[in-house]
């Protein structure tokens, strides 16, 4: 019996991709990278430092920057895409997600945001949905990024229990590979991308029964 629900946020309770890939391109173009869709699948579900790295690498400007220049140009991009975010609303939700979080709550399973994003408190209560989250992992505490399975772990701990007892939900390969690393079942949510080892795939939410799912 599973006991709690661990979710990504890009992809599977809204979809915030579209900023982050016009916040990235953006920064590439003052730089001189071209960042178009194709390469920005690469940049999903990893950290702003570690998308960043991959973006010069791309550009062959891998030994171009100092760390702070680097940690400026983050911070720049972040910047950008927090005023890209300004107009969210709930109407942003993902098909089925309300549904699926109020069902949660009425049976008492808890939930956890396991986001690299740092921005997820802000873009949760933007959705409105923050309270409907018993923990949101704070990326700063953590030591590794996916697909290192270390904030689900973290998300299970902070929900009080073990990985096996939690569902995860993820859209991207990265953040899949780290859901089985932890020992979670893992529910992969289509968005374009093929995913590999997920234990069931969805394109949204309203395709899961909860009982069903907290049966695995």
């Amino acid at each position: 019996m599973k006991k709690g629900l661990v979710f990504d946020l890009d992809g599977v309770i809204t979809d915030t991709a579209k900023f982050h890939f016009l916040a990235w391109r953006d920064l590439g173009k003052e730089i001189g990278i071209d960042v178009d869709l194709k390469f920005n699948e690469q940049l999903k579900g990893i950290s702003r430092m570690d998308s960043l790295e991959r973006i010069l690498v791309h550009g062959g400007r891998q030994n171009d920057f100092t760390q702070a220049e680097k940690e400026a140009l983050a911070a720049k991009k972040n910047t950008h895409y927090v005023e890209l975010l300004q107009d969210l609303t709930p109407a942003d939700l993902l098909p089925g997600v309300k549904t699926f979080l109020e069902e949660a709550q009425a049976k008492k399973v808890p939930c956890a945001i396991a986001s690299a994003s740092k921005n997820a408190p802000f873009i949760l209560e933007k959705l409105g949905v923050i309270t409907m989250f018993a923990a949101i992992v704070d990326p700063a505490t953590l030591h590794k990024g996916k697909p290192d399975p270390e904030i689900f772990i973290k998300a299970a701990e902070m929900l009080g229990f073990t990985p096996e007892e939690c569902v995860g939900f993820e859209d991207a390969q990265a953040g899949l590979d780290g859901i089985k690393a932890s020992g979670m079942y893992a529910v992969g949510v289509l968005s374009g991308e093929p995913l590999h080892g997920a234990d069931q795939t969805v394109h949204e939410l309203t395709e899961l029964d909860l009982d069903q799912l907290l049966q695995k």
